[in-house]
């Protein structure tokens, strides 16, 4: 029962991550498609690559803050699967809708959940949970004042030069960032999930001889106690299965993000994408997982700024607020919901 659980899981997390890449591709594609610097199918494939080639780049401080954002020692497998089945209803919901929620956000709190559920709120550890929340506002905050700072930055250092040669440049300038951003994307996004699939094998070994779990479950700590290593069919599995799910695209939610919240050119999509992909990198070296749809969004609602206040869609903006700080309660109940019906048919 056990073993069959630990591999619905596996797969389902992998499902999700798939459902990630293609719910959030148009977080690192919208402005490069908006701008008309790539095609559609370009600018997947080439977000896909970063995405893959991300787990050449990155450490795990992600996976060891989400693997630990439940006490491991307090849950069980369903606790887990309730968790998922809940993160994979609400993206897919979203995306449906168009609405760019936080595939992150969703997948700690359909995680939280179900262990709130299972053993009550005393197996959440509050500090990850605060820090991942606080970011819901701090993420699109820090983008915005980033992307101001560049483009304000960039607009005083090219003040004097072609503006013809300039939109050329910027072209090409372009590449880079939705590139630089991909690679964040796909570091941090496949990250959080590795660490659900990390905290499945835990869950799974805790009963039993560190001696017997065979090389494909192990798992390997620092002194300090974070995760140093996993298995390499985690890290590849996940990182294929956001690249691919990036290159089957995200056309409702590119329209909102590349779009509706303000027009780009391809000047404003570097400043956009640049910090985007800035505070992608700095968040991940402090094992601070953040969503990618809010980093994005604070960025080009920041580019708008450097023309005028109303350049904005504000209200767009508060529309894709109510769904960010809905999303993590939502996804509570939801997941709390999925496993209270499995207690009910004997399965919890």
């Amino acid at each position: 029962m056990n073993f069959t659980l630990l591999i619905a899981i596996i797969i389902l997390a992998f499902v999700f991550d798939f459902i990630n890449g293609f719910h959030d591709a148009a977080n690192s594609i919208a402005t490069v498609v908006s701008t008309k610097v790539l095609s559609p199918l370009q600018a997947v494939l080439w977000a896909a690559f970063f995405n893959l080639v991300a787990f050449l780049v990155f450490e795990l401080h992600i996976v060891d803050t989400i693997a630990k954002t439940v006490d491991t020692g307090a849950i069980n497998l369903q606790v887990i699967l309730a968790g998922i089945i809940a993160a994979i209803i609400w993206n897919l919901l979203t995306w449906y809708l168009g609405i760019p929620s936080s595939s992150s956000h969703t997948l700690v709190g359909g995680f939280a959940g179900a262990a709130i559920a299972f053993s009550g709120w005393g197996v959440v550890h509050s500090d990850k949970i605060i820090k991942i929340v606080s970011f819901i506002f701090l993420a699109p905050m820090l983008g915005m004042i980033l992307s101001y700072l560049l483009s304000v930055l960039l607009l005083w250092i090219f003040k004097s030069f072609n503006p013809f040669r300039l939109k050329r440049w910027f072209k090409v300038g372009q590449l880079l960032s939705s590139a630089m951003f991909s690679l964040g994307h796909g570091g941090n996004d496949a990250q959080k999930v590795m660490g659900i699939i990390t905290a499945t094998l835990i869950v799974f070994y805790k009963s039993v001889d560190p001696s017997q779990i065979p090389q494909w479950a192990h798992i390997t700590m620092t002194d300090a106690g974070k995760i140093h290593s996993i298995p390499f069919w985690i890290v590849i599995g996940c990182h294929s299965a956001i690249a691919f799910g990036t290159l089957m695209g995200g056309w409702r939610i590119i329209r909102t993000m590349g779009s509706k919240i303000t027009k780009l050119t391809p000047f404003e999509g570097v400043a956009a994408e640049g910090a985007g992909a800035i505070m992608l990198f700095g968040t991940e070296a402090f094992g601070i997982p953040v969503s990618t749809t809010h980093t994005i969004t604070g960025a080009i609602m920041g580019v708008g700024l450097t023309k005028r206040v109303s350049a904005v869609r504000w209200g767009v903006t508060v529309n894709l607020l109510y769904a960010w700080i809905l999303t993590i309660p939502v996804s509570m109940i939801l997941a709390a919901a999925i496993y209270w019906v499995f207690k009910l048919l004997g399965l919890g």
